[in-house]
């Protein structure tokens, strides 16, 4: 496979997982924020600004805080790098790249998602902006599952990969979110507040039912913590993205019959994460670890496109 082509697979992957989680989180904050106050709603849709990494820039931009522009800035602006709509649009041109790449119905899928949010400027209301969010959604379930039945072959690789290593990138910020910012002062740690936002996380990831299969007793802050980050059964903690990008480079290097440094910094990374426990993740600071982690992902996503020269 021409190396560009395995590029726009990997971008593809990455670009479609970032639109379901922001999906996801439009979602959740719109219905944290309408059991709340004005103040609170501010506030959730402020955290989830600053969860993608977009807080700066909306202020920067100059736009009075509002929900409803919030609310436009993360599903339908096409300023917004990290919106819906522009994860759907650069997800559409890497698919137009390496059209030859994918089959019939993953193409379709993309584009049927593409065309929910083509037309629109505005989300609507928070009823309208659930139903926008429930259409966005089905779609892109439909392209997970034309994805999964793919040739097990390169192709199919790279979108997985690039999906894998955002993944693990969205859980993080998610989590470092929640602990560092989300909180607001003078509210006590694991008061009603504070276990509202907590299970507004399980939902953002659609695991609430899968943390009470799980754990016993009420929800806990470092059980949260503990699920979403060494959890094998939780597909979307960063064990299990760790564990997914470890297999798929494997399965490059079981085609060309070497390994590189990619693989070398997913197992290294994914040793660590086995030799640590959540109580040890506090002792040190979850918000330092989560940080690091961060930044081994970022590394890992450059030692990837060095090593498949995509670059």
């Amino acid at each position: 496979m021409l190396s560009r082509t395995a590029g726009h697979l990997y971008w593809l992957g990455r670009y479609m997982e970032r639109a379901e989680f922001t999906c996801r989180l439009v979602e959740a904050t719109v219905r944290l924020s309408v059991l709340g106050d004005h103040e609170a709603g501010e506030r959730a849709w402020r955290s989830a600004l600053s969860v993608v990494g977009v807080h700066e820039d909306f202020v920067a931009d100059g736009e009075p805080f509002t929900v409803p522009a919030a609310r436009r800035y993360l599903t339908l602006a096409e300023e917004t790098p990290s919106s819906i709509r522009s994860c759907l649009a650069a997800a559409r041109n890497n698919a137009l790249a390496a059209r030859t790449a994918l089959t019939v119905e993953v193409w379709q899928a993309i584009n049927r998602a593409w065309t929910i949010v083509r037309d629109r400027s505005r989300p609507g209301r928070e009823q309208a902006t659930l139903n926008l969010i429930e259409e966005l959604k089905a779609e892109i379930r439909g392209f997970e599952g034309a994805v999964g039945r793919m040739l097990r072959s390169e192709g199919h690789w790279f979108i997985r990969l690039g999906a894998a290593v955002e993944r693990g990138d969205n859980t993080a910020r998610l989590l470092d979110v929640k602990y560092y910012l989300l909180l607001p002062p003078g509210q006590e740690v694991g008061g009603a507040l504070d276990r509202d936002q907590w299970t507004t996380i399980l939902q953002i990831v659609s695991a609430r039912t899968a943390y009470r299969h799980i754990y016993q007793g009420p929800l806990q802050p470092w059980l949260v913590a503990d699920f979403l980050i060494f959890r094998r059964e939780m597909p979307r903690s960063l064990i299990a993205a760790a564990d997914e990008a470890v297999e798929l480079l494997g399965e490059f290097a079981a085609l060309s019959g070497r390994q590189g440094p990619a693989d070398r910094l997913a197992r290294q990374r994914l040793d660590r994460l086995e030799d640590l426990d959540i109580v040890t993740v506090f002792q040190g600071g979850l918000h330092e670890w989560l940080a690091a982690y961060i930044g081994e992902n970022a590394a890992l996503d450059g030692t990837i496109a060095r090593q498949f020269r995509f670059g």
